[in-house]
């Protein structure tokens, strides 16, 4: 039985916490902070393993700080964190556990769920090493959605000092067959090898893009279905059935989202090697201890998930922008999208009760300094304030001279000038300043190094989830335009728009062939 929880707004901190706000949160302004502080830096930065975390260009103190801890504990978050480590269901709209966790942390013979998982990670990371050494294989196009297609695009790009040379990774997701048709033009169906990442091997979108591809590959002259396509899945039927011999499962306590450090994460393995993967793994369980032991005071992942209720119900920011200064981490904002929005985008609590505050803002994002020509010009001078999280990384991967120098200068300078502005009188030139911003440094970005990265922000949306007394772990949100879609399917073959409304049997009508 899971530990019982608080919700947010039923605890004493909660009220404290609004008046706090009134009194001195809506008007508190980081420039006098500093001043008054010397030591602000120091007092507002936390080390983690492998991240470390500037949090003093936030709009919290002292005492706000500590109300926010409050907060955490009178919800119940420490005994939560607790149940989800000790492999209680958490998950109580679909009765799972929530083990992801377990994927990364080292085998414990008494476990059987961590025997189970260490078998699978050993065959996976031995058919990895058996691709990596297969100089026919020169493309790997993993097909699937979600977190089946997210996790792995970002982590192989993200890793790609690493990646090994002479294979080229693609990844298919999207239903709409331009994108599997710029993928596959210039492939030979004998150098390439499919992954087909479905857990049930019936995600209308991955299944419809495996079979396309299958003809493709038959048709091309492909005559070995079992040697060029592999399944991530647990249909272990259904993919035979499919052709195909090879197939690597996981379990139901592996939400999508969470399933990079599974079978999910092949593409990965495949890229960096069975070593590397060793260590993506490491980084993330070493965060997961930091987390799971640490006191709330001197916990990252916890202090940032506390930050994000602060800022979500009583600052009332609706969005937080994402700038990662290091092009490998492109793709770092749209993970995090799915992550946060898909765990915590909800409008009732863990009993199915409305909620009465708000929860997950919106993530958006784009590397720097890419963004600074795009929206940074809104971040600066904009109505809306929206706190932005930098990350920079100390080592370049690269051995060009000049550029990191510029980088890093840039990722500093944008921090320091959303927090100190600019005073013009003549409008069109002032910042106002006072603006949020969090600055986390990795030394280098390795596969420890990222998995870290992304471990620390799974617990970070599990914190705020948990204060708000929501499950983080289901998505419901996203099956009612599915069922909607199957239906709308065999319309548009047909023409059928009895019982539509005006609209979609307008639209209907008029996007049909």
């Amino acid at each position: 039985m899971s530990a019982a929880r608080t919700r947010c707004d039923r605890t004493a901190a909660w009220g404290q916490l609004q008046e706090r706000f009134r009194t001195a949160g809506s008007s508190f302004d980081l420039r006098d902070a500093f001043a008054q502080d010397p030591d602000r830096f120091t007092r507002f930065s936390l080390q983690a393993p492998h991240v470390f975390a500037d949090l003093s260009k936030n709009l919290v103190d002292a005492g706000t700080e500590q109300l926010l801890l409050a907060l955490g504990r009178d919800s119940g978050l420490e005994a939560h964190r607790a149940a989800m480590f000790a492999g209680e269901r958490i998950n109580n709209t679909e009765n799972r556990a929530v083990k992801h966790w377990l994927l990364r942390a080292p085998r414990d013979a008494q476990a059987p769920d961590s025997v189970a998982v260490h078998e699978t990670l050993e065959a996976m990371l031995a058919y990895a090493e058996h691709v990596r050494a297969d100089a026919d294989i020169t493309d790997v196009v993993n097909i699937g959605i979600g977190g089946s297609d997210l996790g792995p695009q970002m982590a192989v790009a993200a890793l790609d000092a690493f990646r090994i040379r002479g294979k080229r990774f693609h990844f298919v997701s999207n239903i709409d067959a331009h994108e599997l048709d710029a993928v596959l033009q210039p492939l030979r169906p004998e150098r390439t090898l499919f992954l087909i990442a479905s857990k049930t091997f019936t995600t209308l979108e991955t299944m419809t893009n495996a079979r396309s591809a299958r003809v493709w590959f038959q048709q091309q002259g492909g005559s070995d279905v079992a040697r060029h396509f592999a399944a991530l899945t647990t249909n272990v039927e259904a993919a035979r059935q499919f052709g195909i011999a090879t197939t690597f499962g996981f379990w139901d306590w592996v939400g999508g989202r969470y399933s990079l450090w599974s079978a999910i994460g092949l593409p990965l393995a495949i890229a960096i090697g069975a070593g590397r993967f060793q260590a993506f793994l490491a980084g993330a369980h070493a965060m997961d201890q930091h987390f799971r032991t640490e006191p709330l005071e001197r916990n990252l992942p916890a202090r940032l998930g506390l930050l994000d209720v602060w800022y979500r119900d009583f600052h009332r920011f609706g969005s937080r922008s994402i700038a990662p200064y290091h092009s490998a981490l492109r793709r770092f904002p749209a993970y995090l999208q799915q992550l946060e929005m898909e765990s915590n985008g909800k409008g009732v609590d863990a009993q199915g009760q409305p909620l009465p505050f708000d929860t997950s803002p919106v993530l958006w994002g784009e590397a720097g300094t890419n963004g600074q020509h795009a929206y940074f010009q809104m971040l600066h001078q904009g109505t809306e304030r929206v706190p932005v999280e930098f990350f920079a990384v100390r080592e370049p991967a690269h051995r060009i001279p000049g550029h990191h120098e510029l980088l890093l200068a840039n990722a500093l300078a944008q921090a320091q000038a959303l927090m100190q502005g600019r005073v013009d009188p003549g409008g069109h030139r002032n910042f106002t300043g006072n603006r949020p911003s969090t600055f986390f440094v990795l030394d280098a970005l390795t596969p420890e190094s990222l998995g870290a990265l992304i471990a620390l922000y799974e617990h970070r949306v599990f914190t705020s989830g948990s204060v708000w007394g929501i499950d983080s772990f289901d998505q419901w949100g996203v099956e009612l335009g599915k069922v909607l879609a199957t239906d709308l399917a065999g319309r548009l073959q047909a023409g059928a728009t009895e019982g539509l409304d005006a609209s979609t049997a307008g639209l209907l009508r008029r996007l049909r062939p």
